[in-house]
């Protein structure tokens, strides 16, 4: 039985896709790509995966992650063109490998946040003016009790670096997030937080996560 890892990208309409529904449509195409696959043991048989760092609704990547056991001998190469064959479009199989590490080691996500808004100039100097602060504080949904309430979060020191500028048509902020098993702030929270903050009609048009690194900044795999 052998370990790899299949680095993969999910960008297009399939940012949609909730992780469950990628895990269901991993599933299938490995069994139309006719993987070798290990299942678990039991009395509910599945195939054994292990998804690297799930992704928000709505956000695209273009470094996500599986890991499977094949359990015949089959190239990687075989396996990636398998697996495209397999999958819709806008999933796609970049490489898959034997080395890699553990993803408990995962610290940092890069993301490229692309919006236009009315007024890109004044609406990149409020975004300016937020992201220095020393508090960018989001309204999180919590429960007290029986009651649901909102609390408010200091997010600002979930954020390692980020740049900010005008480009074409729209304000491309790229940004440096803690990502992980014990610290990670969801993409999505910093963007619904930044656009209540400066109060700017907006255009969304996309984030996409485009690398993972560890805790020295180097690039997970």
């Amino acid at each position: 039985m052998r370990e790899v890892r299949l680095r993969f990208s999910k960008t297009g309409r399939c940012k949609y896709i909730s992780h469950l529904d990628i895990n269901r449509c991993m599933a299938r195409a490995f069994s139309r790509a006719e993987i070798p696959l290990w299942f678990t043991e039991g009395f509910n048989p599945h195939p054994y995966m292990s998804f690297s760092l799930p992704l928000s609704l709505g956000v695209e990547s273009l470094c996500e992650s599986v890991d499977i056991r094949l359990i015949e001998e089959i190239s990687n190469d075989e396996v990636k063109r398998r697996m495209n064959d397999a999958l819709p479009p806008d999933i796609r199989i970049i490489d898959v490998y034997d080395d890699f590490r553990d993803c408990s080691e995962i610290a940092y996500s890069d993301y490229v946040f692309k919006i236009e808004f009315d007024d890109n100039k004044t609406a990149l100097e409020k975004l300016k003016a937020v992201l220095a602060g020393d508090e960018i504080l989001a309204e999180k949904k919590a429960k007290q009790g029986k009651r649901r309430v909102v609390k408010e979060t200091n997010i600002k020191e979930f954020i390692d670096k980020y740049n900010i500028s005008i480009r074409d048509n729209d304000i491309i902020l790229n940004i440096r997030l803690e990502a992980g098993t014990k610290r990670n702030l969801n993409p999505t929270l910093l963007f619904d937080t930044l656009i209540r903050l400066i109060e700017t009609d907006f255009e969304w048009k996309s984030i996409s996560r485009i690398d993972l690194l560890d805790k020295n900044y180097n690039r997970f795999i």
